[in-house]
């Protein structure tokens, strides 16, 4: 399609780009030039202005595409004469700059990482031969626009997990950068960024220990081909639903957040995608993570193996009304393909919730204090701003949307009260958190919500839980711990599918790996909460869901408790969790722990 974003000319070196500066060309090139840049310059504020949900793709982006390609193709091949009519290398930065926006636009749109990671190859030019530097002196350049390139290629670094090398690197130049332009930038400017400069630093702190550790995305180098899984028997009717669509919203004070994308909807959005080596991580080894320096020697090695399903469509809301988040749910819900499930995430202020729907995916994550009483009764703060609309949901807004298939994720402490019967899938947070827990009460801000990080990077949940923030942990000892932990979630999979009395909303739910991993995270977390001794039997500090799993995964039957003691006690944590006496465990072998399909 002539529109397609993949049409654009990926930058080349330095040398083959000025190679055809001199060619021939009409006297008119630099006038057709600077006609086509003042009309990209609208396109590009036409595209930027468009919202980020709806699976139609507006014409602007392939017309905004068009015009950028050209553009860059005019510069590589009329370099020097461009330059002598007065283009300035910083143009041509910006352009760069625009279409890996472009990239990253298409990508919010439509989960495809392949775009991330074309956006990261033109951020990853501009930045290589310094296009914004060669022309700091130039008093038409505004340091604004360099740091503001800075921290959109941050943000793209920090989705395709480049922190070995690109992030820190990022991070050390907005600093600088900022330092240096103190004398230059208005107060209010300079106050802004050195904001968004502590925002980073509390964001990279969050998880640094465990950062490099495994990808949150669904792995082929850590997690089973959807293929390989156990499968509900045949006699068992099902309808097939796999996640399609998925919101993401979050907000309490004082969040570890880079500018409006949160800590806990961060995790939650790579959960609920597939990394993009695929397959080719079973033959080449898991390298996407691995960075040799700032010259990386093939910067689209991790393009998405075609093979692999495509990612559910994700939208984030920071902050939204409620007419704006309900109209967004709505959207997704009219829009959704005939085996479509759309999910919802959510946390609030003294309310963590997450909203999912029955494959597809509505994640509304928010943090946010919910309000319970009388008068009100309970529901999730958005955190609007004032003025801009109403700031609460109530249980009743979401009961139009349970006719289709819906997956909630509810991380609140009112997220009992949003129990909707037994047709919709439901995960819900415990409604209270003790000080004596790993998480302490004020851990949400420094390093994000406990039911979340459970959901999407369990092992570390529980080495926070136990109280080991992973300073001493090599990746050795992690992964052989990812083994056990993977050992038993496999266990608990084989048991749920075997299972005679699973509900039929979780026989959906099994069916799409992503829910799945999700599901069997979920199991996990209740376990480990339910034995833990400062929790133990104590029903506020639990977590719940609807509608009810089979007995044999309860928290405290035998399966879960030798699963959760085999983890446990390679930590040598098991005193920790209030295990039966009237069993006698096995040892715990950690060769047992090579599994050929983990699941984590």
């Amino acid at each position: 399609m002539a529109s397609s974003p993949h049409q654009v000319v990926a930058p080349q070196s330095q040398s083959q780009a000025q190679a055809g500066g001199g060619g021939g060309g009409g006297g008119g090139t630099a006038e057709q030039f600077w006609s086509l840049l003042d009309k990209a310059d609208r396109r590009f504020a036409r595209v930027r202005d468009l919202p980020l949900f709806g699976r139609r793709e507006p014409d602007e982006y392939g017309k905004a595409f068009r015009i950028y390609t050209q553009l860059w193709r005019m510069q590589q091949e009329h370099r020097h004469r461009l330059l002598d009519a007065g283009l300035r290398r910083w143009q041509v930065g910006e352009i760069a700059a625009r279409i890996a926006h472009l990239y990253y636009s298409q990508y919010q749109r439509t989960s495809d990482t392949a775009l991330l990671s074309e956006a990261f190859v033109f951020y990853h030019a501009v930045l290589d031969r310094g296009y914004f530097l060669a022309d700091a002196a130039d008093h038409l350049f505004a340091p604004t626009k360099h740091l503001r390139f800075l921290a959109r290629f941050l943000l793209v670094a920090l989705l395709l997990a480049r922190r070995a090398d690109t992030v820190p690197r990022l991070t050390t130049h907005i600093r600088t950068l900022l330092d240096d332009s103190k004398k230059t930038l208005q107060e209010a400017e300079y106050k802004e960024w050195k904001h968004v400069v502590q925002e980073i630093a509390r964001f990279l702190r969050a998880d640094s220990p465990f950062m490099n550790m495994r990808p949150l995305r669904y792995s082929y180098a850590f997690d089973p081909p959807p293929d390989t899984l156990p499968t509900v028997p045949p006699t068992v009717k099902k309808r097939g639903l796999v996640l399609s669509d998925a919101m993401l919203c979050s907000y309490y004070q004082n969040e570890i957040k880079f500018t409006d994308l949160t800590i806990d909807v961060f995790r939650m959005l790579q959960c609920l995608e597939w990394e993009p080596c695929g397959s080719f991580a079973l033959t080449n080894g898991y390298s996407t993570h691995d960075e040799s320096g700032q010259n990386h020697p093939n910067l689209l090695k991790d393009l998405r193996d075609a093979a692999l399903p495509p990612n559910p469509l994700k939208t984030i809301l920071y902050r939204p009304s409620v007419t704006h988040y309900l109209t967004v749910l709505a959207t997704k819900c009219e829009e959704l393909p005939s085996n479509g499930e759309v999910g919802s995430s959510g946390f609030c202020p003294d309310t963590n919730e997450m909203a999912g729907s029955s494959l597809n995916k509505f994640d509304i994550s928010n943090t946010s204090t919910i309000n319970v009483n009388e008068n009100n009764g309970p529901r999730l703060w958005l955190g609007c701003r004032e003025g801009e609309g109403s700031n609460c949901i109530y249980p009743c807004d979401l009961i139009p949307f349970t006719r289709r298939p819906l997956f909630l994720v509810i991380d609140s402490n009112a997220s009992y009260s949003f129990k909707a019967g037994e047709t919709t899938a439901m995960l819900l947070s415990p409604s209270c958190r003790s000080s004596s827990l790993g998480f302490s009460g004020d851990s949400a801000r420094q390093i994000g919500s406990q039911f979340t990080m459970f959901l999407t990077a369990p092992l570390q949940a529980l080495c926070h839980l136990i109280g080991n923030n992973g300073v001493d942990i090599d990746r050795d000892t992690y992964n052989k711990a990812e083994e056990l932990l993977s050992l038993s979630l496999n266990e608990w999979a084989t048991t749920l599918v075997a299972s005679s009395s699973l509900h039929p909303v979780w026989v959906e739910v099994l069916g799409d790996p992503l829910l799945r991993r999700l599901l069997l995270r979920f199991i996990f977390c209740r376990a480990a909460h339910s034995l833990f001794k400062p929790t133990y039997h104590k029903i506020d500090f639990l977590p719940t869901c609807t509608p009810p799993l089979p007995e044999s995964v309860d928290a405290e039957s035998m399966l879960s408790q030798c699963c959760l003691l085999r983890v446990a006690s390679f930590f040598g944590a098991a005193n920790q969790f209030s295990f039966s006496e009237v069993t006698t465990w096995p040892e715990v072998d950690v060769e047992e722990a090579t599994v050929v399909n983990p699941s984590i």
